[in-house]
């Protein structure tokens, strides 16, 4: 008998043969295919459960994420409310229809629509906080210190030095010197980021409905009590038949982190004190030494963040036959992302399905966006076969079809290959759908039949680039700008020279890959011949360890920018300086120059022009080669391709789910040329079958 795993090859690993693929091409499984957010909005019925239905799949949609909205008739987390989602659930599955459930009523994920506030508030989210005491110079500021005052820090606001204050048996005295000084009191306290509630009759964003404590397991465990268990218990007969998961939805902090466990357990991890420097993280211009031990705190609560957030849905899911997909906040600005949610690639690591979102216009045919690449990466590096993308909510003004089918084949050649698209609201008083203009148009269905195909052959098999990019987080976490942009910087210039890559973490670099001979292979398979390091500050020592293992056995590595200054052992704060990087290649321009793109594994795509609007994708199937390719540009491309891999081209039209011949390859070795002809904004999918 096949065990459950094996029953939903859609989210696992698979390596088909060419003639399994094309069985299904035409017609790919529900699972696989494009979901629309379903935003309940007005009093939910039976009957308009029925027509939303009917309307979305009339328009090849087949499968909705069902969405908490406003004046539904039914309490978010109610009993009628649970009932309707049941009803909805039972609907989908007599149209073959799939279901994904938002785990909130609204967003951020984690306020269980407010029962943490009214039913559980000693699990709620808690926060560092400042009060602000003035003084002029020759003022002096005594005062106890309660339990909550976790360190004080005084700046001049006429230079915005600092220093940090002494309490001294719970007891605080200062005298300001010249100038003119506020002394920040920093505390913990409970505090929550900003919700957005289904039941809140403003309809706003505001702390009215407290998050849980994201770095408390018991807290996290709290929220799936109040919402995944109860949905198993009216729907948990069809959890990973017409039930696919729960989808998560940025949850971040608006202010640095606290929860009651921290202390301790920074010092088990660091093997120090953290107190002394918390007051420091509010200085307008820390020292070296102060942004180190931040950087040490960052990495702690990211873990407690990753550990006791994000796994503890994600194993709650997998035993229940269900997956867990999420994106975090601010994907395509990493600067804000690492001081809001950590690391991207920590709280990914246990998740299901990781992703982003492009919800208000982050990417557009004017901006360079290759974020995308942070959630497919992430899908390759820890074995998982899709990553997903929530994209349009937002767009000012909504994108035609034509606008949207680039906004998605700009994901989907990044690796993007499951989409949920916004938005669809029902509405009692109409009954009719609140349809965004791209799912109104009547051009939708074609290309809802296009993207459900092209997100099943993107799905298949196991990816194929043998470039690694290192993403350093370590560095953003001490305010490395430079690296910041050196990274975006390097990702741009390798796609458009059709050298693709994957961003790499210091935890695969580190421990999860697996070394090989000139290799290192993550979970999906996939072996980097080359990594490439951008501008850094800091490389702990076991990457580089790992790093010198691994160009000393034949493979290669690229310091493109500045080299770090600094080498972490058990944390940043006692860093030691680093040494040459002689066993390297080393290009202090930053830039892909003839010599680094020399330098780089055999290329598995080239054009016989420069040509940096046509971005690409390999895949492995267990027989053939997958390349998928886009002209993102205005202009048409007529060029000689050659691609590595031999035997029969093909053609697979994903507009049609038709299959044909391409004669005109010239074999060589191991490569095949043929010709590649791209309109404005078009796609093709080209199929090698290996003889």
């Amino acid at each position: 008998m096949l065990s459950w795993a094996q029953q939903r090859p859609w989210q696992q690993l698979q390596q088909p043969t060419v003639v399994a693929v094309a069985a299904q091409f035409k017609t790919p499984p529900p699972e696989f295919g494009a979901t629309v957010t379903w935003g309940w909005n007005g009093a939910i019925t039976p009957q308009s459960i029925s027509r939303d239905l009917d309307s979305l799949h009339a328009r090849g949609v087949q499968a909705v994420t069902i969405e908490a909205g406003y004046d539904m008739g039914a309490a978010y987390l109610s009993t009628g409310w649970f009932e309707l989602v049941k009803e909805a659930v039972n609907q989908a599955k007599r149209r073959n229809m799939r279901v994904w459930i938002i785990d909130e009523g609204k967003y951020p994920s984690g306020f269980a629509g407010g029962k943490f506030s009214a039913e559980k508030p000693e699990l709620r989210m808690q926060g560092l906080a400042t009060k602000t005491i003035k003084l002029a110079a020759g003022e002096t500021f005594s005062q106890p210190m309660s339990a909550r005052i976790l360190g004080a820090l005084a700046i001049n606001t006429d230079d915005k030095s600092s220093q940090v204050l002494p309490i001294k048996g719970r007891k605080l005295t200062w005298k300001a010197p010249a100038g003119n000084w506020q002394v920040l009191l920093v505390l913990h306290k409970f505090r929550t980021s900003v919700t957005r509630a289904a039941n809140n009759a403003t309809h706003g964003k505001d702390t009215l409905n407290s998050l849980c404590d994201y770095l408390n397991p018991a807290a996290t465990r709290q929220f799936l009590e109040f919402t995944h268990v109860q949905y198993q218990k009216y729907i948990g007969d069809e959890f990973g038949q017409t039930v696919l998961g729960f989808r998560g939805d940025e949850p971040d902090y608006g202010f640095i982190p606290w929860t009651p466990a921290l202390p301790a357990e920074f010092r088990r991890r660091k093997g120090y004190d953290i107190t002394p420097y918390i007051a420091s993280f509010f200085a307008p211009q820390p020292t070296y030494e102060q942004r180190r031990a931040k950087a040490d705190f960052w990495d702690v609560w990211s873990d407690l963040f990753r550990d006791n957030f994000f796994k503890v849905q994600a194993d709650w899911c997998a035993a229940h036959h269900l997956e867990y997909f999420v994106h975090l906040n601010h994907e395509e600005k990493m600067m804000e992302l690492v001081r809001s949610e950590g690391d991207f690639f920590k709280d990914m690591r246990y998740v299901q399905i990781p992703g982003v979102d492009a919800i208000w216009s982050q990417i557009w045919p004017d901006k360079v966006a290759d974020f995308p690449k942070l959630a497919s990466s992430a899908a390759h590096l820890f074995g998982r076969p899709r990553s997903f993308s929530e994209s349009f909510a937002a767009y000012s003004p909504a994108p035609t079809v034509a606008q949207a089918q680039w906004v998605i084949d700009h994901q989907l050649v990044r690796g993007i290959n499951l989409f949920e698209l916004m938005y669809a609201g029902g509405s009692a008083a109409t009954g009719k759908m609140g349809l965004s203009k791209y799912l109104a148009a009547p051009e939708f269905p074609a290309l809802a039949a296009y993207l459900n195909r092209a997100c099943y052959l993107l799905a298949q098999g196991s990816p194929a680039t043998q470039i690694a990019l290192y993403h350093p987080t370590p560095s953003l976490w001490l305010g490395d700008e430079e690296a910041n942009q050196s990274t975006l910087a390097i990702a741009q210039q390798l796609l458009e020279h059709q050298r693709d890559f994957d961003f790499v973490d210091d935890y695969s670099l580190a421990t999860g890959l697996t070394a090989g001979k000139g290799e290192l292979k993550n979970v999906s398979g996939q072996s980097y011949r080359t990594v490439l390091i951008p501008s850094v500050s800091v490389l702990s020592k076991e990457v580089l360890a790992r790093l010198r293992a691994f160009a000393q056995g034949g493979g290669q590595v690229i310091f493109l920018g500045k080299e770090p200054t600094l080498v972490a052992g058990s944390n940043y704060l006692k860093a030691s300086s680093a040494t040459a990087l002689t066993w390297a290649v080393r290009e202090p321009s930053g830039q892909l120059t003839p010599a680094v793109l020399a330098a780089l594994p055999r290329a598995d795509v080239t054009l016989d022009q420069p040509t940096p609007a046509v971005k690409y994708l390999h895949r492995r199937w267990q027989n053939a080669d997958l390349y998928f390719f886009f002209n993102e540009g205005e202009q048409p491309v007529t060029r000689q391709l050659t691609v590595s891999g031999l035997g029969q081209a093909q053609l697979w039209d994903a507009a049609n789910g038709t299959i044909t011949n391409m004669a005109e390859a010239r074999s060589g070795q191991e490569a095949l040329t043929l010709p590649l002809q791209l309109a404005p904004h078009q796609t093709r999918f080209i199929v090698l079958t290996r003889p």
